[in-house]
């Protein structure tokens, strides 16, 4: 009767292409290297060409470039990688759309919901994966609290919470004139605005007001530096959620999450190393952790082994692994209420997300039986 053919996953690996060579880049670099057994460095680029030389001298890369074009027209990267600053990234993406490359982007997908509304165009248009960044859904104790809601274990999200706390000093913030006006919630909260949304699922955005100060660097105010916010989100199911975030924790990396439901509460996150705990004549002490690239090392590396898993899974037609990843209407969804949280705190009044952008759900909403009533 002859052969059937039955698809099989080829053997070599995800050649990667990265696009920008600065901490976080560098970090993922190295996860491609060294930790992701599938995947191959290809290519870095990035417009600091002794930044580029550095990091490719120690990961040993042969293909550098100051220019992303190369990357992105290189007949031997299969994927990119992009942590290039946030300007760029909705370009990037769209450039490697256009190349027929999948990207692994890091967060915002883009400074406007235009912005990136123009990316993920170009990425359905080549049919594309595009992934964002948001490595929370990656770390074991958040994926943990999201299997205790969708198995039902706290009923219905009414309540929720979501924090961070930058690790800092005595000494302040350094060079708070450096940092971007919005960066706390274009680059800091955006990350708890995902957290929020995946922890309630089914649910969008509908208000959000917020309140922000310079607390920390109150002299960098009038630059538009805020290191200091609280965030409130009233989302469609009802559910009421609060985001907060500093940039000057004395005691360390500080990031945790919690959902409160008709049925109980499921809490995530902390700044603690370990379990482990002293108590001496000094009282009780546990070590913190104090890099972001420590406190999610293992979720930083699983979003993007995730990525290579799908971008192979694509290339080899076999079945892609279960969805854990954020999309673009994840990263659209969060984006938004970053903006209107930006919008809110320009006004003082509370801002309808639906002036931003209209939502709709990442996935289909939770159903927890006994909650009918």
């Amino acid at each position: 009767m002859g052969y059937l053919q039955h698809p099989v996953s080829e053997d070599r690996p995800v050649r990667i292409g990265l696009i920008g060579a600065g901490w976080i880049g560098s970090f993922h670099a190295e996860s491609v290297a060294h930790r992701i057994p599938n995947a191959r460095l290809e290519a870095i680029a990035d417009p600091a060409l002794s930044a580029v030389e550095a990091l490719a001298g120690r990961l040993g890369v042969a293909k550098i470039s100051s220019d992303p074009a190369d990357v992105l027209n290189d007949p031997d990267v299969d994927a990119v990688l992009v942590a290039a600053p946030a300007r760029f990234h909705s370009g990037l993406i769209a450039a490697a759309a256009q190349a027929g490359k999948p990207s692994f982007c890091e967060k915002p997908g883009g400074r406007t919901v235009e912005e990136l509304d123009g990316a993920l165009d170009a990425a359905a248009a080549a049919g594309v994966i595009v992934q964002f960044g948001f490595n929370r859904r990656y770390s074991s104790d958040f994926a943990a609290a999201r299997r205790l809601i969708d198995d039902g274990a706290i009923g219905t999200p009414q309540l929720l919470r979501s924090l961070t706390r930058d690790p800092g000093n005595l000494d302040g913030i350094a060079n708070p004139e450096r940092i971007p006006p919005g960066t706390i919630f274009l680059e800091t909260l955006i990350h708890d605005f995902d957290t929020l949304n995946w922890l309630n699922p089914g649910a969008v955005p509908l208000r959000v007001h917020a309140v922000a100060d310079a607390l920390v660097a109150p002299e960098a105010k009038a630059g538009g530096l805020l290191d200091t916010a609280v965030v409130t989100v009233t989302y469609s199911n009802g559910a009421i959620a609060v985001a907060e975030a500093n940039f000057n924790a004395l005691y360390g990396y500080d990031v945790r999450g919690e959902v409160f439901g008709s049925a109980g509460m499921v809490t995530a996150g902390g700044p603690q190393a370990s379990t482990a705990m002293s108590y001496t004549a000094a009282g009780i002490s546990a070590a913190t952790v104090r890099l972001n690239v420590d406190l999610f090392h293992d979720a930083y590396t699983a979003e993007l082994a995730h990525f290579v898993d799908c971008v192979k899974a694509d290339r080899d037609g076999i079945q892609a692994p279960a969805a854990l990843a954020a999309g673009g209407t994840d990263a659209r969804n969060a984006l938004a209420v970053a903006l209107a949280a930006s919008q809110s705190v320009q006004t003082g009044l509370p801002v309808d997300v639906a002036t931003i952008a209209v939502l709709r759900p990442a996935e289909p909403a939770l159903h927890t039986v006994g909650d009918e009533a």
